[in-house]
């Protein structure tokens, strides 16, 4: 997954790192490459509480919706990816139905972008349930 994160700093040199996506998960760096890094950190153990306390994990938010919070003000954004997959549980296979060009146009853009059925159309639904359906 790929999180927005919102730096700011008092002086120039150390940054607080604020996730949006995740109330109260914060971290810190002496500089803005060390307060990135140590922030993955940081989602990662404030996403295995949140699964220990029977929460669901939040979906990523655009950062043009987090920029509307006034706290979030003056911050430098960034995006990084965390790889929350040991908490989604075990995979479980599925049948479906598409209509066949839908599935000809979901291979298509699979294979474009080195990604599979399965991967895409899980992404999707994740996009479809943070921000809505377009119909």
């Amino acid at each position: 997954m790929r999180y927005p994160i919102v730096l700011h700093t008092d002086d120039g040199t150390r940054y607080g790192v604020t996730v949006p996506d995740f109330p109260g998960c914060f971290s810190a760096g002496d500089s803005i490459e060390e307060a990135i890094e140590s922030v993955k950190e940081a989602i990662d153990l404030h996403a295995e509480g949140m699964v220990e306390e029977g929460q669901d994990l939040p979906f990523p938010e655009f950062i043009t919706e987090h920029q509307k919070n006034p706290d979030y003000a003056g911050g430098i954004w960034a995006v990084v990816e965390v790889d929350l997959s040991r908490f989604d549980g075990k995979a479980e296979k599925i049948n479906i139905t598409l209509p066949r060009r839908l599935l000809v146009r979901v291979d298509e853009f699979v294979q474009a972008h080195h990604l599979n059925r399965s991967k895409f159309l899980a992404m999707a639904a994740q996009q479809a349930m943070t921000h809505g359906l377009k119909t």
